[in-house]
């Protein structure tokens, strides 16, 4: 699976998500970080990238119907990076049994 870290969240995140063998890209290394939702939102469905993100508007995008994008939503509330880190951690297997079993939103809190 590829994803894409929105820009509320670290760029330690996108290289936990490397680490734990998937492609993953945070909009600051990309030139995507003044970008728009819809723009970002765009350049993950042409990517077949996941978004991960705490923005709601996100969440908006992926429940139109004509809509072909997949989400991760983080609902954890301002928490330090060690602190998101870690929860990610605890629940990646859960996260990718999901993705993999056919969710388009998950939701993480």
């Amino acid at each position: 699976m590829k994803f894409l870290v929105d820009n509320q969240l670290p760029t330690a995140l996108a290289r936990l998500i490397t680490s734990q063998g998937h492609e993953c890209e945070h909009v600051l290394d990309i030139g995507l970080a003044c970008s728009s939702d819809r723009e970002i939102w765009e350049y993950a469905r042409k990517g077949d990238r996941i978004v991960i993100t705490m923005d709601d508007d996100f969440l908006y995008l992926a429940n139109r119907s004509e809509s072909e994008g997949r989400l991760i939503w983080v609902r954890l509330g301002n928490c330090r990076t060690s602190v998101l880190l870690a929860e990610f951690g605890r629940l990646w297997p859960r996260i990718v049994a999901a993705l993999e079993g056919g969710e388009r939103v998950v939701e993480m809190q």
